[in-house]
């Protein structure tokens, strides 16, 4: 891993406008917190509600998605580390019905982890109007509607994307991105654990962690202070239509998790500081290999952790997410003293080419200047 140089001490009038700037792009409202070592930077820019007007505040709650992954990748090094799950072990060792014959032989736990099982993401094939995906251009947001408030079986779901065609061999990379595979290993969980996955994170990740303003839902509402959620669809929803009341069963508690910036920014540095899972379980977790994501970009993907690195600055590692009309980043510095985490209320702005591609847009350049800013000073 590379050194990690001193980024400059936070400032606060730089942060705010870099903040105010995605706002300015055309994101609704978002809001953020930066620490470094003892310093604490917060700040919000824009409004929650585009009817009434009410603005954003740094301490909201909000739905974070797939940095909910984390959460999980911690829940299963946890249990590796007391015996109960072997990361080269063979899936179908634990749950020989959910993936059945040789490939449940050939997909180990790490591979479900890290996104190289090969086995397919389930969302097209329960979001009808999605079936066309990653052809952005034939999918349309109607199922998004359709599906507010159904309440999906998660073995329904992961059996969906077992028995679609495989997008890869087992090991082979690079991996396919695939809620699928955190699916399963919130099924692997509940069958070492006795208890389910909503319980064993919340007592021994988010209470180890300390997290009060974190959970996972029990219901298709964000208790206390937030945002609504707007979903655009890549111009497709004309205005962002609210998604902020929605049974989250769709991802389950590998991406539906609600919590705050400062105790994203206090999780990963538990983390970081080994509180969570051992030095080695979090070595484990970093160790990377190439992935192709959601939006088609080839990173490195560790064990529910990738990395982000600028161009000659230091690496940081976290992780990013979204739900219908919301998203959020969290970001550490390798060595535990800078951190960052954003959410934004607002999803896929990017309107489509001529091709079917997402076009820049404005909000993008903003948000990386603000990442930049937050993470490099």
């Amino acid at each position: 891993m590379k050194n990690s140089p001193v980024s400059s001490p936070l400032d606060p009038a730089v942060l705010d406008a870099a903040l105010d700037g995605v706002h300015h792009a055309g994101m609704p409202g978002l809001f953020a917190e930066v620490r470094d070592g003892d310093q604490v930077w917060r700040g919000a820019a824009g409004v929650a509600d585009v009817t009434t007007g009410r603005p954003v505040t740094a301490d909201m709650r909000h739905r974070v998605g797939s940095i909910t992954k984390t959460f999980t990748a911690a829940a299963v090094l946890q249990q590796t580390e007391s015996g109960h799950i072997g990361l080269d072990t063979p899936i179908s060792r634990y749950l020989p019905k959910l993936v059945p014959g040789e490939r449940g032989d050939a997909i180990t736990v790490r591979m479900l982890l890290n996104h190289t099982s090969g086995l397919a993401e389930y969302l097209p094939y329960a979001y009808p109007s999605l079936k066309a995906f990653p052809a952005l251009a034939d999918t349309g947001p109607q199922s998004l509607d359709d599906h507010r408030c159904t309440r999906f079986d998660p073995i329904d779901l992961i059996e969906m994307g077992v028995t679609a065609p495989a997008v890869g061999t087992p090991g082979g990379t690079p991996g396919l991105y695939s809620n699928t595979n955190y699916l399963l290993l919130v099924q692997l969980l509940e069958q070492v654990t006795g208890t389910t996955a909503e319980q064993y994170i919340t007592r021994n990740v988010i209470g180890r962690a300390g997290l009060r303003d974190t959970g996972l839902p029990t219901g298709p509402h964000v208790r206390g202070p937030h945002s609504r959620l707007y979903e655009a669809w890549f111009g497709m929803i004309d205005p962002p239509r609210d998604y902020s009341a929605y049974d989250m069963s769709w991802v389950g508690p590998s991406a539906s998790l609600i919590s705050t910036v400062a105790d994203l920014n206090r999780f990963y540095g538990m983390l970081f500081a080994g509180e969570i899972v051992s030095p080695s379980s979090l070595a484990h977790m970093q160790r990377t290999v190439p992935v192709i994501s959601q939006e088609g970009r080839t990173i490195d993907y560790g064990l529910g952790l990738h990395p982000m690195e600028g161009p000659g600055e230091g690496t940081f590692w976290g992780h990013g997410g979204t739900v219908w009309g919301g998203g959020a980043l969290a970001m550490i510095r390798a060595d535990g003293k800078r951190r960052m985490a954003v959410a934004v209320n607002m999803q896929r702005w990017n309107p489509l080419d001529s091709t079917g591609r997402p076009q820049p847009h404005p909000i993008d350049e903003a948000l990386a200047t603000l990442y930049r800013v937050a993470m490099y000073g």
